[in-house]
């Protein structure tokens, strides 16, 4: 089974509620997904390596934690929806590399189609948090996640804002060792393949389109 983690705290529920609901604006719905992308960031880190560090606060010298040398992290939007999770992440991940994967889906064929791809030099040695606001049917993921791999990354993770049974299943199916972070986990999709409950289109929420 998929190494899944729902993230359970009153913050996140509270914000998701907010951000499903259809009364909520553009710009607040953009905020919403940013606190909740920090919320997420900071469950999917938690195992990050630490080192021991010899600092001097005001009053004395102490030793402390810091995350240890050669740590490397890239954050890795999904455009377009993805991109609305990615500030979050970063407040949180200064220093870390971002890239950019676009992909849609082929309408003869319905395979999904990589048509841009920007990706840090040293991609192959970073942690990569990879950027799916909705893991619907997963189709998507479970491509970018190939495209990861196909440039030598091994270590990925899947950060979501709502996923669906489906899209869990179909990232286990192809990719077992890759952890999801989502902060709901709904019953399922409908005809038309959106989550339910869901959130609606989450792109179009974010940037107002329809």
């Amino acid at each position: 089974m998929q190494a899944l983690t729902i993230i359970d705290h009153p913050l996140i529920h509270h914000k998701m509620s907010l951000l499903r609901d259809k009364a909520t604006g553009s710009k607040e719905f953009r905020e919403l997904a940013g606190e909740l992308s920090a919320l997420i960031c900071y469950e999917a880190t938690r195992a990050l390596p630490l080192e021991d560090a010899e600092i001097e606060t005001p009053i004395a010298k102490m030793v402390g934690k810091r995350l240890a040398a050669g740590t490397k992290l890239a954050v890795v939007p999904i455009l377009r929806a993805g991109l609305g999770m990615a500030e979050g992440l970063l407040s949180l991940l200064p220093t870390a590399k971002v890239g950019h994967i676009g992909i849609y889906r082929d309408p003869n064929t319905l395979r999904p189609v990589e048509y841009y791809c920007k990706l840090p030099s040293d991609i192959a040695e970073r942690t990569v948090l990879l950027l799916d606001p909705m893991l619907a049917t997963g189709g998507t993921a479970v491509a970018a996640v190939q495209f990861l791999k196909d440039r030598g990354v091994t270590d990925i993770q899947v950060l979501s804002l709502v996923a669906a049974p489906e899209g869990v299943k179909a990232m286990a199916a192809a990719h077992p060792e890759v952890r999801i972070f989502t902060a709901a986990y709904d019953k399922g999709l409908n005809d038309h393949g959106y989550i339910v409950p869901g959130l609606g289109d989450a792109g179009d929420r974010i940037y107002g389109t329809k």
